[in-house]
């Protein structure tokens, strides 16, 4: 009765219902949208080409009906993007290369006025050491007579020795003739006999021998026999030297007897304005402004503004076979740097008047990844062994000082001493000229890598020199002027040319150059660059690469839905593996192995529930017309 009752529903309220039910299944269907996905990869590709703002991937949609079209696009779609991305390649290769621009900048300004050294040229004999160095200019002597039959002509001397004197000369005899200056034919005539009539006196190398203590000799040999005398003469002079404990801080300098006059800013110098000290080859060395509580400032350019010197470059009582030239050496640096003579000075003739313009410069480098520089050398693998600030030379010389320490066991006159070490003298360590020479030679040729190791500081100022030369005195004013200086210095000039000579250094300009480095290729000039190939490969914006990552993720997330269904479908095939009853097993293992019972198989029925007859009934008018035919 109640099928009955439910049959004769009037039309409209089952038209309702069907409505209802329908706009229900809508609803349930827009609210799985929300975490619904797509089914495959060919609707995420179809609904990105339709949708997206990239140009050109709506083609790849509308022409899909004609395979040539859609191959064509296909084919240029992906070009391009390569294209593009070899594009992004460069632009990446270029920033991480960290390019650098150079900018120029001219600053005016009060300047601070350079450090000044100027050095005699003229080694001088200290009274510690004159015996010895006389003993050693006879022994010279009788070298160059037997070399080059030339007899040194010597001065004068009161050669009386004590007994402690004589035992020195002799030792310095002992080891001189441990290390003579001999001849050696050239490589390519080693094998002619000495007295052979195609060799001649230019066919011969001049050198000295050096050994270390199993007897391994070499030759150190000059092409020029001045050379090869004066770097003899040398190695033996460096020896004395060591021997005389703290000889660098002998000061037995005379300044009014070097410097005849000293101006600057048209103001007189005096002592507190320089600082003295000896180097072995270039004699008295005096720095004018390295006082860093008073330092000169030029407050205008110009000849009149500068340091104005007038030096005594007449040669008394020096060491001819030590320098060969006559003058001054100067040189101009800042006053937190050392005066590197041989590297940086340039020598002064006597009898002229030399006038050296200076012009600064600084130059400011980036670190990090910018350039190998350093910003005070706490990052060098180096020690500092001198007190000043960091500098590419300071460490070089360091670099090599530590290692002539290291390798020959002293260390080298010339440079400072390290902590625990000592200086290299022949009577201590006898083998130290062969192996300082050997360590010279890898020095140069960078096997010790000190010139990899040392950087350029990151900050560094120059002094860019050009100097002009004039005759000083002139010949009608030079009697007035020697007699003037010989009655202030109380000194008579014996060589008027060539006794005196006068230094002029002073600012050209105002004006210095600042050289100045700066990223040029920054993360916002990186950004630009690519958006700039972006657009003009595909004329989009950054919303149009928001939606190709939209992309890839929803590509990486498609892939994961997959290969969980497939996962889980391929669990649902798998049929389950029955539990074992534990009363079985044990059942089973309480057999004997005799009897063998038969093989059992366990065989699982799918039962498919058959459809009702009711189920099987037509739905609709069929059915209402059942029911009244019943």
């Amino acid at each position: 009765s109640g099928s009955v009752k439910a049959g004769k529903m009037p039309e409209g309220e089952k038209m309702r219902q069907y409505k209802q039910e329908e706009e229900q299944q809508q609803k349930e269907e827009e609210r799985e949208g929300l975490i619904e996905f797509y089914s495959s990869y060919q609707e995420l590709f179809q609904f990105f080409c339709s949708n997206t703002t990239i140009h050109g991937a709506i083609r790849l949609v509308c022409s899909k009906k004609n395979k040539m079209k859609t191959a064509f696009w296909s084919v240029l779609f992906f070009l391009t993007f390569g294209l593009m991305y070899w594009q992004f390649g460069i632009l990446y290769r270029e920033y991480f290369s960290y390019p650098v621009n150079l900018n120029l900048n001219l600053n005016s300004d009060r300047l601070t006025f350079p450090a000044v050294t100027l050095c005699t040229l003229n080694p001088y004999r200290y009274s510690a050491i004159r015996k010895q160095l006389d003993k050693l200019d006879q022994i010279t002597q009788q070298t160059l007579l037997d070399l080059y039959d030339y007899n040194m002509s010597l001065p004068q001397r009161d050669w009386s020795t004590s007994s402690t004197q004589r035992r020195s000369s002799r030792s310095l005899l002992h080891h001189v003739q441990r290390h003579p200056l001999r001849r050696q034919k050239r490589d390519n005539l080693v094998n002619l006999p000495e007295n052979s009539p195609s060799v001649d006196k230019n066919d011969w190398k001049i050198g000295f021998v050096l050994c270390n203590e199993n007897n391994d000799c070499f030759h150190q040999a000059y092409s020029s026999g001045v050379d090869a005398v004066r770097e003899w003469y040398s190695f033996h002079y460096i020896n004395i030297l060591a021997q005389v404990p703290d000889a660098k801080a002998l000061d037995e300098s005379d300044f009014e007897n070097f410097i005849y006059a000293c101006r600057f800013n048209e103001a007189t110098c005096d002592k507190a304005n320089y600082t003295h000290f000896h180097h072995p080859l270039y004699g008295n060395c005096y720095t004018f402004n390295d006082n860093s509580s008073s330092l000169w400032t030029s407050s205008l350019p110009g000849i009149n503004n500068g340091l104005s010197l007038v030096v005594r470059t007449e040669q008394n009582d020096f060491i001819p076979l030590l320098s060969t030239v006559t003058g001054a050496r100067v040189m101009v640096h800042d006053q937190n740097e050392p005066a590197f003579m041989d590297d940086g000075g340039f020598n002064v003739r006597p009898g002229i008047e030399t006038s050296i313009s200076m012009r600064k410069e600084m130059t400011v480098r980036l670190g990090g990844s910018y350039s190998d520089c350093t910003e005070d050398g706490s990052d060098v693998p180096v020690q500092n062994l001198y007190s000043s600030r960091y500098t590419e030379q300071v460490c070089i010389r360091s670099c090599f000082q530590l290692n002539m320490v290291e390798r020959c066991g002293c260390a080298y006159y010339f440079y400072p001493l390290p902590d625990g070490a000592q200086y290299c003298d022949y009577t201590k360590h006898t083998a130290w000229g062969y192996c300082y020479y050997k360590l010279l030679a890898e020095f140069k040729a960078d096997v010790l890598g000190c010139f990899h190791k040392c950087r350029k500081p990151c900050k560094m100022t120059e002094y860019q020199l050009s100097a002009g030369y004039s005759r000083w005195p002139s010949a009608v004013s030079e009697d007035w002027v020697f007699y003037v200086l010989s009655q202030q210095n109380k000194y008579n000039i014996t060589s008027k040319r060539n006794g005196v000579a006068k230094v002029n250094i002073f600012f050209e300009e105002w004006n210095y150059k600042t050289n100045g480095e700066s990223p040029a290729f920054t993360v916002v000039t990186l950004l630009s660059n690519l958006g700039n190939q972006w657009s003009l490969w595909f004329g989009s914006s950054v919303l149009s690469v928001m939606e190709l990552a939209e992309l890839v993720l929803d590509f990486i997330a498609i892939t994961f839905i997959l290969a969980f269904r497939w996962f889980r479908s391929r669990q649902k095939l798998s049929p389950p593996r029955p539990p074992l009853n534990s009363q079985d097993n044990t059942a089973f293992q309480d057999e004997t192995p005799a009897l063998s019972a038969p093989h059992r198989f366990t065989v699982e029925a799918v039962v498919t529930t058959l459809p009702s007859y009711n189920s099987l009934e037509p739905r609709g008018p069929s059915r209402d017309g059942e029911d009244r035919h019943k």
